[in-house]
């Protein structure tokens, strides 16, 4: 296949700010992404945003048996109808808004997540994964680029600046580490900041058990006024001293100090007081 630039060049195809755009064409780096991915030779794969397809091609060339991938901007479905043309069979293209379309009737398990996701729904994205309705997921493993600020908030520890509800749901249900970083000259145009690959692999169970309806609650609570004591944020709750006490942390402490166990044991005490 050609050059993604010439690719590029040959369908018009200049990044827009509006969507969240900044292309990949480098194919060392794409080939590296795929392969973090895992056992691509038995699994479909899940893309969203694919652009001109240099992770799509990364992905049918390490051997995935299918990629199903949602682009939004319709400028984009005949460089990925070419991708899909010297791959046949194995590449399904949804014209799509990713937060509204259902690719699962497509899929077929076991499904991994592989994405370059548009910075301005990257997270709603993640959060959407980590939040279904039950547990396990769809999918095995996600491995995501994301503005290296947020991968630092994803695998972030108590303590950090960083750390946060994103933290919280990652590590409560995956086991989530930083890849490798790209930087910001490796994309076209180059965006200001560096990004970083983050790889999650789903957990059969959580760490920790907790309704994971309360524990979200709690946490958006939590982080939603980090510089304020646990007592005050989380006086929503009702008797939130109280609350604290039995789960053994300190009402003056801020929710930046406290583990994920730490919030999952509180998580149980709101629920069994709801029950």
């Amino acid at each position: 296949m050609p050059p993604l630039r010439e690719v590029i060049a040959a369908h018009g195809l200049a990044a827009k700010k509006a969507l969240g755009q900044n292309f990949l064409l480098d194919l060392n780096l794409t080939g590296r992404i795929a392969r973090r991915v895992g056992d691509l030779a038995g699994s479909d794969v899940l893309e969203i945003g694919p652009g001109p397809g240099g992770l799509t091609r990364a992905l049918l060339a390490e051997g995935a048996r299918k990629v199903v991938a949602i682009e939004r901007d319709a400028r984009c479905l005949p460089a990925l109808a070419e991708v899909a043309a010297a791959y046949p069979g194995r590449l399904e293209v949804i014209e799509g808004d990713a937060l509204a379309v259902d690719p699962l009737p497509r899929l077929a398990p076991p499904i991994r997540i592989a994405a370059n996701l548009p910075y301005n729904v990257g997270t709603e994205l993640l959060v959407r994964w980590l939040t279904p309705a039950a547990w396990p997921p769809f999918w095995q493993s996600m491995t995501l680029m994301f503005q290296r600020e947020v991968a630092e908030r994803i695998v972030a520890a108590p303590g950090s600046k960083a750390y946060g509800r994103l933290s919280i749901l990652a590590q409560w249900r995956t086991e989530a580490r930083i890849a490798f970083e790209i930087p910001a000259r490796a994309f076209t145009p180059p965006p200001k900041v560096t990004s970083a690959v983050v790889h999650l692999e789903r957990l059969d169970a959580p760490r920790f058990p907790a309704d994971a309806a309360v524990l979200s609650r709690v946490v958006a609570l939590a982080f939603g006024q980090r510089r304020k004591m646990l007592r005050a944020s989380l006086r929503p709750l009702g008797e939130a001293e109280a609350l604290l006490d039995a789960a053994g942390i300190a009402p003056t402490e801020r929710a930046e100090q406290v583990s994920l166990e730490g919030f999952c044991r509180l998580a149980r005490l709101v629920a069994a007081r709801q029950a």
